[in-house]
């Protein structure tokens, strides 16, 4: 646990969200205290399978309603072990003191690995010997931070379902504040569980680990449910469950209402472009049972994952896949060079060298305490955090060399699209509207023509007369899959052009503009003193 303290400090964006933190050391709690049954779907299917429903049933507005829910659940449940933990140990300084001489009473003799590490206590480690270097931690961390935050479908779809600018921004600082508890929420309860358990938490032989944990590379996984079990009374232990349980709904609620956005919009239009709204909808569920599946049979790769611990693998593979994605989102808002063919070749490029990275990683274990590392020098002397910025260096260049070798974007083109030209006319709203009655094709999904046409018409007084009952068999299958049954409103042009002008509005009242600076100030600024203070 002590190489997470580097790689949670206050303020920088390692995950998403808090929950996403949970999820990475609490997915999970083991069964007998700590241990877990050797088929993982014991625990999984009975958890991804109401994930599957509750997301299927009632999509973004659910899970973003259960997000705030659970957030303040696993505020709450942090709170009360962070407390219990630190009165164990004897406050901060106690802790300090025991972590020092949390040693096993296990170790592989001839070697240091079962030493807590001298710099467990800062932030910025040493930039060759240290397990999170500080340029890696400062530099290719915010490579990582920009992807998730900026691009991530999971926030960018929250950002964008808030109801104007100001919430949107309000939002971001709210995450802000609520990014800086992990550091003492469960990195230092983490510390706490290496300093009361050293023999379970900070083994190091691998026969002893894979008895205690079933891992032999290491039992640091097992630090927080170990503490959660240890130091909580009966009644308190559910509420942590409640909160792990929470922590893993939220985000693979979030993720599966994302992803199947994503495969709706981005791919199924493109193969029927005439597609209706309620096709799309359906199309993104059935997506999501796809995605259960494949994340089922994806656990035995996690628990079979190189380094042991669950966070490393996180942060490995994000740093392999997600830099290319970043260059290219700085190079499109701010360079307005950037073409299409160099956007895609660059992409194609940076997904292909991560992906290399990455298969070398799952076919090099590392290795135990006391075993030769005989891994490449490429992954034991060059670290993921250091390869998330050459990597999104390399995918930069690429970009820049292809786009200047084909034809630029017209200016006109360019509205709104680049920081530079934000400010620039709509060409959508800026052009009037047809004199006769608009096609179908040219209209949104799930708007009328005005006027209506003759079936909606007849349809519109079919329901005024008394539409025909349906079976409840058929009502049943309407509502799980979205189907209202009920016409939609119609929208004249100028109507539909006032809509889509509020929707795309960036102003702000003044004072919770104002509110939402000061906020931004005041959360630097403590990210300042805590960066000072630990590193």
């Amino acid at each position: 646990m002590e190489r997470n303290l580097a790689a949670s400090g206050p303020g920088l964006d390692l995950r998403p969200r808090v929950h996403r933190r949970w999820r990475g050391h609490n997915a999970a709690v083991p069964e007998e205290a700590i241990r877990g049954p050797e088929d993982p779907g014991v625990h999984v299917c009975p958890v991804s399978y109401p994930l599957h429903l509750h997301q299927d049933f009632w999509g973004l507005t659910a899970v973003i309603y259960t997000d705030a829910l659970q957030t303040v659940i696993m505020v709450g449940g942090a709170l009360v072990l962070m407390f219990l933990g630190f009165q164990e140990v004897g406050w901060y300084p106690g802790l300090e003191q025991r972590y020092r001489q949390a040693i096993p009473n296990a170790t592989v003799p001839n070697t240091t690995c079962h030493l807590p590490r001298s710099d467990a206590f800062h932030m910025l480690r040493d930039p060759v010997s240290g397990d999170i270097p500080w340029p890696g931690l400062v530099f290719g961390l915010t490579v990582l931070a920009t992807w998730c935050w900026c691009t991530d479908q999971v926030i960018v779809q929250r950002s964008l379902s808030a109801k104007n600018l100001s919430h949107a921004k309000g939002g971001s600082v709210l995450g802000g504040y609520l990014k800086i508890l992990p550091m003492f929420f469960i990195v230092m309860p983490g510390m706490i569980s290496r300093a009361l358990y050293p023999d379970e938490v900070g083994c190091v032989d691998p026969d002893v680990c894979q008895r205690i944990c079933g891992a032999r590379v290491g039992c640091s996984n097992i630090a927080y449910p170990k503490l959660v079990i240890a130091l909580m009374p009966v009644g308190l232990r559910g509420l942590m469950i409640a909160v792990i349980l929470a922590a893993l709904m939220s985000s693979l609620t979030s993720i599966f209402n994302s992803s199947g956005t994503l495969f709706a919009i981005d791919v199924w239009l493109r193969l029927r472009r005439k597609a209706t709204e309620q096709e799309l909808m359906v199309v993104g569920r059935v997506f999501v049972v796809f995605l259960v599946v494949i994340s089922i049979l994806w656990i035995p790769i996690i628990q079979s994952s190189n380094s042991g611990q669950l966070f490393d693998y996180i942060q490995s593979v994000t740093s392999y896949l997600a830099p290319p994605i970043t260059a290219l989102f700085l190079l499109a808002i701010f360079c307005k060079r950037v073409t299409e063919p160099g956007a895609f070749w660059g992409l194609i490029f940076g997904l292909v060298v991560g992906l290399l990275r990455m298969i070398l990683e799952f076919s090099y274990p590392v290795p135990a305490c006391g075993e030769v590392d005989q891994r490449p020098a490429v992954l034991k002397d060059f670290h993921y955090l250091y390869f998330a910025l050459l990597l999104c260096g390399l995918t930069a260049v690429v970009i820049v060399a292809i786009s200047l070798c084909t034809t630029p974007i017209p200016e006109e083109k360019l509205a709104r699209l680049t920081w530079w030209t934000r400010n620039g006319p709509h060409p959508e709203l800026e052009k009037e509207a047809p004199e006769g009655t608009p096609g179908t094709s040219e209209m949104p999904s799930g708007v009328s023509p005005p006027g209506g046409g003759g079936r909606e018409s007849s349809n519109q007084g079919q329901d005024q007369h008394g539409a025909p009952r349906r079976r409840w068999g058929r009502l049943l299958w309407d509502w799980f899959c979205g189907l209202t049954g009920h016409p939609e409103p119609t929208l004249s042009p100028e109507e539909m052009a006032a809509h889509q002008r509020e929707l795309t509005s960036i102003a702000e009242e003044p004072l919770w503009r104002s509110v939402c600076d000061v906020n931004a100030i005041l959360l630097l600024a403590i990210n300042i003193f805590l960066w000072g203070y630990f590193a």
